[in-house]
């Protein structure tokens, strides 16, 4: 990979926590980025953002007054948003199953947890930027596909009969791996 990959991707990070917001920088900064502005809100995020170009967002899930999530939806949904497809790519120590499936929901495309790896945001950053996913706008959701690859399907097709998904491993916090596999993250 060249040097210059990442190097006119503008990033905006938000977090409530400095150390996270220092450390994403100083990750994204190792592999290349040089445009990384940071927020330690959603509120203000959501200021700047209106009004500076963004390419990909890094979120944190609770913040106040503006959490990742409706921070999430106000860039997929409000009028004013100028990039509702921007890939967002959420951050955070919350890894119960029905948090992913939220932040999914929401339109969030990748899921990191927390303590993250640098191979494992680089992962994703690369993932938004080398796989886009298409964008689907239906009654009560807008945001990226949530199919991440397509499988041939012979036969009736069965969206909305009552397909439940399995119950979660364990119940409790999941690790990435797990994340990844709900979400079939493809690997490299």
């Amino acid at each position: 990979m060249s040097d210059d990959y990442l190097s006119k991707v503008s990033f905006l990070v938000v977090d409530d926590q400095d150390f996270i917001r220092l450390l994403v920088r100083q990750v994204l900064g190792v592999i290349g980025a040089r445009n990384v502005r940071d927020f330690p809100d959603g509120e203000q995020a959501w200021k700047q953002f209106k009004h500076m170009p963004t390419d990909i967002v890094i979120l944190d899930w609770k913040m106040e007054p503006v959490d990742g999530i409706e921070l999430t939806r106000l860039i997929r949904l409000d009028p004013q948003s100028p990039n509702p497809y921007v890939p967002i790519i959420m951050l955070t120590a919350y890894s119960e199953r029905a948090r992913v499936l939220e932040a999914r929901d929401a339109g969030v495309h990748e899921f990191v947890i927390k303590p993250m790896s640098p191979k494992t945001l680089f992962h994703r950053v690369e993932t938004v930027i080398e796989k886009p996913r298409s964008f689907v706008r239906v009654v009560d959701y807008f945001g990226p596909d949530r199919r991440r690859s397509v499988k041939p399907h012979n036969g009736e097709e069965r969206r909305g009969s009552g397909i439940t998904s399995p119950p979660p491993p364990g119940g409790g916090h999941s690790k990435q791996a797990e994340i990844d596999a709900l979400l079939q993250v493809q690997k490299n």
